[in-house]
């Protein structure tokens, strides 16, 4: 389970013009003067600049769209054919006349070659950006809001636009990319927020933020090399983040497949993890050992390496026997799958260790129950998979997910008869799929959120679901129900709870008629 920072639960927070912004804005009738020493010293820009305070002050559109005409006829004209190009005011009053026309990528233009012929000017320039910028910025939220993704996107480019040295919208676009499915361009604008973070230390949470989000993103489309790059830039300014660590290790195994030394290094990683796991959280804990887990490699298909020896050995000379080539591949072939088991078995191990750790503090965590479950099956531990699988259940008994792991639990133990029964309520007994998506802290206590499916092919009686939220100890907290309605099959019923108590730490519950 591979997942990204900051995104599943993005804060819609509007944001409001900063006071000198306000007092610098272009309010009706108002015509406010650079907060700098930038005189036009030109007549094309004087008149320029005369022509954008009357389109200012002015009570009558007509005259406005005239005045504003003419500023930018004169303005264009002093900078192209005036000689007027090293003056700073020709490309400051542009950009002004852009910020009145909602041009957000004149204004970015303007206003920066402005910056770079007249440096002094850069405060007053920043506080116009970020005025032109909020309004923009807030108009991507409110679309973001109202589900409509591409005007989102397009708002929060013109806002990046605007002020080009703010990561938050960047970040911003990036997230929704990546929510339509179009990775390359969430990659794309996450490099771009890390960048732009990366110039300013008040932007630190966004650059590793960025960086972490990248390369999660580099690593689940396969672009290996790319995301152990990120992932060391990321640990270069953050290092001994346990949760970056094991995701650079499953990098090493993946690319161990073809060179061993990765592998190797991938366990010198999740050594020196595990032992620093009593500094760690239950939480880390478990994103530790679930990214160990998940960065085991799928069983190697030993058949493609079969057909490779026995082509490679019929075309020796002198030719070998069958029996040879028969004896020589065998051994090839078990050799892969030795090496596979020992590697697989090491890092399930570490994997164990650190959900064991996690499991210690926190019993209850159903993230951790469903992964050390996984990692006991992967291990052929049939006793640790089924013990771990009832407490799964304990917690989430109508989940189809837990279900099938309690079915795979049971056939590791030989008990067919149980086995075939889990299966058969993960396909078709199960009166409703229960999926608990969101368990996110608060001030008060938890924000909940989840989804029950009808799996089944008629609608379901209506039911309810009790849940408990439970401290570490296993004491319970608060209490609240999900009342499930009829629900006709393959349809689903949404449910979100806000239960209160700063010590919650897990959650569990049970159905009732």
């Amino acid at each position: 389970m591979r997942t990204l920072r900051t995104l599943a639960g993005i804060l819609f927070t509007v944001v409001s013009v900063p006071l000198a912004a306000q007092q610098q804005q272009q309010a009706p009738n108002r015509w406010a003067e650079p907060k700098c020493d930038l005189k036009p010293n030109n007549p094309l820009v004087n008149q320029g600049m005369g022509y954008l305070k009357s389109a200012t002050m002015g009570k009558f559109e007509d005259q406005k769209k005239k005045d504003l005409s003419d500023a930018q006829r004169l303005l264009t004209q002093a900078l192209t054919t005036g000689g007027q190009e090293k003056n700073p005011a020709a490309w400051y009053y542009l950009a002004r006349y852009y910020v009145m026309t909602d041009d957000g990528q004149g204004i970015d233009s303007a206003f920066t070659k402005a910056e770079q012929l007249k440096p002094d000017c850069k405060g007053d320039i920043d506080i116009w950006r970020r005025y032109v910028w909020v309004p923009a910025f807030n108009a991507g939220i409110a679309a973001w809001q109202a589900n409509n993704l591409d005007s989102a996107i397009k708002s929060f480019r013109r806002a990046s636009g605007m002020l080009p040295g703010e990561p938050t919208g960047l970040k911003y676009i990036a997230t929704l990319y990546y929510n339509t499915g179009k990775g390359d361009s969430a990659l794309l604008f996450f490099r771009r927020a890390a960048d732009v973070a990366a110039a300013d230390p008040k932007f630190a949470q966004d650059r590793k933020d960025a960086l972490f989000n990248l390369g999660r993103i580099q690593q689940s489309m396969q672009q290996l090399p790319e995301a152990q790059k990120t992932y060391r830039e990321y640990l270069a300014l953050y290092p001994g983040d346990a949760e970056i660590m094991a995701a650079l290790g499953g990098v090493y195994m993946q690319k161990g497949a073809k060179d061993s030394t990765y592998r190797d290094s991938a366990f010198t990683l999740y050594r020196q993890i595990i032992s620093k796991g009593d500094s760690l959280g239950y939480y880390q804990l478990y994103k530790v050992g679930a990214e160990i887990s998940s960065g085991v490699p799928e069983d190697p298909d030993t058949s493609i390496a079969g057909g490779n020896c026995r082509r490679e050995s019929r075309a020796k000379r002198p030719p070998m026997t069958v029996v040879r080539i028969r004896m020589h591949c065998d051994s090839v072939t078990s050799g892969i799958a030795k090496t596979y088991l020992a590697n697989s078995h090491a890092a399930f191990s570490l994997a164990a260790q650190a959900l064991d750790a996690s499991l210690k503090v926190n019993p209850y965590y159903r993230e951790t129950l469903i992964y050390r479950a996984n990692t006991a099956l992967g291990l052929h531990d049939s006793v640790t998979a089924l013990t771990m699988s009832r407490r799964l259940l304990a917690v989430d008994p109508m989940n189809r997910t837990g279900i099938k792991i309690m079915a795979y639990a049971q056939q590791q133990n030989g008990k067919i008869d149980s086995a075939l029964f889990y299966y058969k309520l993960g396909d078709s007994l199960l009166v409703g799929d229960v999926a608990v998506s969101q368990f996110d802290s608060t001030d008060t206590g938890r924000e909940v959120k989840g989804i029950v499916t009808n799996t089944r092919e008629k609608p379901n009686q209506p039911y309810r679901l009790v849940f408990e939220f439970v401290d570490l100890k296993g004491a319970v907290v608060a209490t609240d129900t999900v009342d499930v309605a009829t629900t006709a099959p393959g349809q689903s019923q949404q449910f979100a709870m806000k239960p209160t108590g700063g010590t919650i730490a897990a959650w569990r519950y049970y159905r009732k008629q």
